[in-house]
């Protein structure tokens, strides 16, 4: 089919009427920052540099995702872990991802207290080049990602980026001057984010993402913690599948 010919735009003879928009589809990813937390992010930074110095004794013993060797990836039993300041941290992501929930979901305290949960949680030390590369985690409904520390690479904005992946694929099929800069929450592309020491992010489980390589001056160092969580409401029963014929 012959595409019609460009025109020029003109005032329109009669009055525009106010527009209704609503943000469709939208996908919620909540950032808390943590205040005062320079001693426990140089606790966490010394001892998960000594957990890696053991090698395979505290490694990930079956990794999945695309990464390198420049980056470590800890056992997911991390908040399981008696460590103190592992304690503490697991105690800051739980209680503020129990908070999202309740804004997004409108919950009362009664009905979180019924929420119950499990989950999964792990740390990275990632060198000079170290990588994540994109997926998400099937079988949970939440993630959140905590950033320890981020040294040495403060002049290239593009090194070691936690990036969400537009999950609208079809958003590219045409893009002209119309839709190009569109504002958020309606932009085209991903989003890349740098993350600051005791900057928390929670986003849904099945947003796909990737750590961009980071590219340090000199010796530096990105140590995050990721956790992944699942719920069950307490009272709730799933039910009986049905029997064979």
């Amino acid at each position: 089919m012959e595409a019609r010919a460009y025109t020029r735009y003109s005032a329109p003879t009669c009055r525009a009427m106010t527009s209704t928009i609503i943000t469709a589809f939208a996908v919620p990813i909540a950032t808390i920052e943590m205040a005062d937390c320079d001693t426990l992010n140089a606790e966490l930074r010394r001892f998960f540099v000594e957990c890696q110095s053991y090698g395979d004794k505290y490694a990930n013993p079956d990794p999945f995702t695309h990464r390198n060797a420049s980056l470590f990836e800890s056992q997911f039993t991390l908040f399981d872990w008696r460590q103190p300041s592992v304690a503490r941290l697991r105690d800051f992501c739980v209680s503020n991802l129990y908070q999202v929930i309740r804004e997004l979901n409108g919950y009362d305290l009664q009905t979180l207290q019924r929420l119950h949960i499990a989950y999964e949680s792990w740390f990275h030390v990632t060198r000079r080049g170290g990588y994540f590369g994109v997926h998400n985690h099937p079988m949970h409904s939440w993630s959140g990602v905590y950033c320890v520390c981020q040294e040495g690479d403060e002049g290239n904005e593009d090194s070691g980026k936690l990036t969400f992946i537009n999950p609208f694929a079809s958003n590219t099929m045409f893009v002209d001057m119309a839709s190009h800069k569109l504002k958020p929450p309606y932009q085209i592309g991903s989003i890349p984010t740098r993350l600051k020491p005791g900057q928390l992010v929670i986003f849904p489980s099945w947003l796909l993402h990737e750590v961009t390589p980071f590219e340090p001056e000199g010796d530096g160092l990105r140590i995050t913690v990721a956790f992944n969580a699942r719920f069950r409401m307490d009272g709730v029963e799933r039910p009986t599948p049905p029997s064979g014929v």
